[in-house]
C-alpha cells in the first residue's frame, strides 16, 4: 500500500527555501509537516533583488501586506528593464510592464506602429508606454487603467533587498508552523531499494527524516545533484556568460523605479535601486574578460560610495535534466541557472513552488505526476531560454570578439522560427503558459532592430491620416497621465 506523504523536508534557507516553505504552509499547513533545514554559517547569493509581475499575485496569495513587505525589505517599485548597448553603443530601449497603445480586435498595437514608421511618423515604440513613460519620468502611481478610457494602466514589480525578504518570509512561515533546525548537512542518506532519500544527517548527531525533500541548495545541489546525480543540459554554447560580480553602493536621489542592463565588452551589467542602497553587478564571459578586469569595470561605474567588498559568483547557464527526482524535488539555483538579465530567478523559485503544490503527492509518489511535473518545467525553462537568448543574438554590435561571436552564434529553431516569423509578417503568438508576452517580445526585437517587413492587413483599413491622429492622440494621453502622477520616491514615503 501506498503510504501518505506527511513529511517535508526542505534543505537550504535563503529566498528559493523560505519562498517554498511559506507558500507551503500557507497552503498544505494542516495537513503536512514542513520542516527546514539551514545554517547561519552558509551564506546566500542574494543577488537576485529583481523580479516581474506575476510576484504581485504571488504575494497577495500569501496574504502579504504590501506596504509592511515593502518597509521590511527596503522594497522600490520597478516598471520594468532597461537595455543600454545592447543594439549598438549608445542604443537604449526599454523592457516595460503592461501594455503599449491600443490594441485591436485580431491585430496588436505595434501593426499599426510600423506602418505609422513606413509613412514617416517619428514616434519610438516606448513613446506609447504607460510604463516607460513613468519610468523615464521617475514617477509611480497605481493605476488599473488610463483615466477615461479603458487602456491600461500601470503594471509593476519589485526591487528589494534578498536577505531580508527571505527574513521576512521565514518570520511568516515560522508563525504558521514551519519547524526550521539550524544546521549543516554531513551526510544524506538513501534508500538502497528505491533510491530515494530518508534522512539527513546533521552535524552534533542529529538528523531529520521525510518523505519528500525540497533541494534549495542553491548551486551546490546536494540533494538533486550531489546525491542522486540527476544530470544537467548545459546552454552555455547558447548563453555564453559564466561569471558574474556583485557589489552594492550608496543609494543616490532620485530612486528610479525601472533596473538597468548596461551591456559592455564582454556580457551586461545591473543596477537596481533599492531604498536603502544601489545593487551593482557585473555579468561577463571569462574566455573574454578577466576577474581583475570585470573587478575594475565594476567599481569604475558605482555611482555611490561602495559598500562592502566585490564577491564573485561562477555559474553555468542550463538545467537539471529532471527538476523532480525519485522524491527530490529541486527548486532555485538547484534546479538550474538563468543568468538574471530578464529578473527570472525568483519567479521560477515561485512557479516551481506553486507547481509542486498542484502535483503534491498524496498517497506516495506516482511516476505520471513526476512525469507530467517534469515536462512543464523543462517546457517553461526553453522558452526563457529562448527569450534571454535574443538578447545576445539580435545584436548589432562588432566591436569586440564576445559579441561578433553572439552573432554569428547558431540558436534553437525554436527562436529562429520565432524570430523569422516576426521579422517577414510581424506576427509573434504566445504559446500556452509561456511567461513573457507578445508585448515584451515586439519591444526586445524592436529595441535590438528587428523591425517587421510587413504589417496585419486590418492596419490597412485606416487612411494615414487616421494614423497619425492615432499616434498622436495615444502619445497625449500617455504623457498627460504621467504628468498627473506623483514622483516614485513620493509614493514610498507614504507606504
Amino acid at each position: 500500500m501506498d503510504s501518505k506523504i506527511e513529511n517535508v523536508v526542505i534543505v537550504g534557507g535563503g529566498t528559493a527555501g523560505w519562498i517554498t516553505a511559506a507558500l507551503m504552509v500557507k497552503v498544505l499547513g494542516k495537513s503536512i509537516n514542513i520542516t527546514l533545514v539551514e545554517s547561519d554559517k552558509i551564506g546566500i547569493i542574494g543577488v537576485g533583488e529583481a523580479t516581474i509581475p506575476p510576484i504581485i499575485p504571488f504575494n497577495n496569495a500569501l496574504g502579504i501586506d504590501e506596504k509592511a513587505f515593502l518597509k521590511a525589505t527596503k522594497g522600490t517599485l520597478k516598471l520594468g528593464i532597461e537595455f543600454e548597448n545592447w543594439k549598438q553603443q549608445g542604443d537604449k530601449y526599454m523592457h516595460a510592464f503592461g501594455g503599449i497603445g491600443k490594441n485591436f480586435p485580431f491585430c496588436d498595437f505595434y501593426h499599426f506602429w510600423v506602418k505609422s514608421q513606413q509613412l514617416g511618423y517619428g514616434s519610438e515604440f516606448g513613446d506609447f508606454s504607460l510604463n516607460y513613460q513613468a519610468s523615464k519620468a521617475s514617477k509611480f502611481a497605481k493605476l488599473s487603467h488610463i483615466e477615461g478610457t479603458n487602456l491600461p494602466g500601470i503594471e509593476y514589480a519589485y526591487h528589494f533587498d534578498a536577505g531580508l525578504y527571505a527574513k521576512f518570509l521565514r518570520d511568516f512561515s515560522e508563525k504558521l508552523g514551519v519547524t526550521r533546525v539550524e544546521g549543516i548537512v554531513e551526510n544524506v542518506e538513501v534508500d538502497k531499494n528505491n533510491g530515494y532519500v530518508t534522512r539527513l544527517q546533521l552535524e552534533g548527531d542529529r538528523s531529520v527524516c521525510g518523505d519528500l525533500f525540497v533541494d534549495c541548495t542553491g548551486l551546490k545541489a546536494l540533494l538533486i545533484e550531489q546525491t542522486l546525480s540527476t544530470g544537467f543540459d548545459d546552454w552555455s554554447h547558447w548563453l555564453p556568460c559564466d561569471r558574474a560580480m556583485a557589489v552594492a553602493c550608496e543609494s543616490v536621489k532620485p530612486i528610479v523605479p525601472y533596473t538597468r542592463s548596461i551591456a559592455h565588452d564582454a556580457g551586461w551589467r545591473w543596477r537596481i535601486p533599492l531604498q536603502h542602497r544601489t545593487g551593482n553587478g557585473v555579468v561577463y564571459s571569462s574566455k573574454h574578460m578577466s576577474d581583475e578586469q570585470a573587478k575594475d569595470l565594476l567599481l569604475s561605474s558605482l555611482d555611490g560610495e561602495q559598500i562592502g567588498e566585490p564577491r564573485t559568483i561562477p555559474f553555468k547557464t542550463g538545467r537539471r535534466r529532471k527538476q523532480w527526482n525519485k522524491n527530490v524535488v529541486a527548486i532555485g539555483l538547484s534546479s538550474g541557472f538563468f543568468e538574471p538579465l530578464e529578473s527570472t530567478n525568483i519567479h521560477l523559485i515561485q512557479t516551481a513552488a506553486t507547481r509542486l503544490l498542484k502535483f503534491f503527492p498524496h498517497l506516495g509518489i506516482k511516476d505520471e505526476e513526476v512525469q507530467e511535473f517534469n515536462r512543464q518545467s523543462q517546457i517553461e525553462s526553453e522558452r526563457m531560454r529562448d527569450f534571454i537568448i535574443l538578447h545576445y543574438k539580435q545584436t548589432q554590435r562588432d566591436d569586440s570578439d564576445f559579441w561578433r561571436a553572439c552573432q554569428r552564434m547558431d540558436v534553437p529553431d525554436t527562436l529562429t522560427q520565432k524570430m523569422a516569423l516576426f521579422e517577414q509578417s510581424g506576427k509573434i503568438f504566445r504559446e500556452q503558459d509561456e511567461l513573457f508576452t507578445e508585448i515584451a517580445w515586439q519591444q526586445v526585437m524592436i529595441g535590438q532592430g528587428l523591425i517587421p517587413k510587413d504589417h496585419h492587413p486590418l492596419v490597412d483599413s485606416l487612411s494615414s491620416e487616421q494614423i497619425t491622429d492615432l499616434m498622436d492622440n495615444l502619445k497625449t494621453l500617455v504623457q498627460r497621465t504621467v504628468n498627473k502622477m506623483p514622483m516614485h520616491e513620493d509614493f514610498l514615503s507614504q507606504q
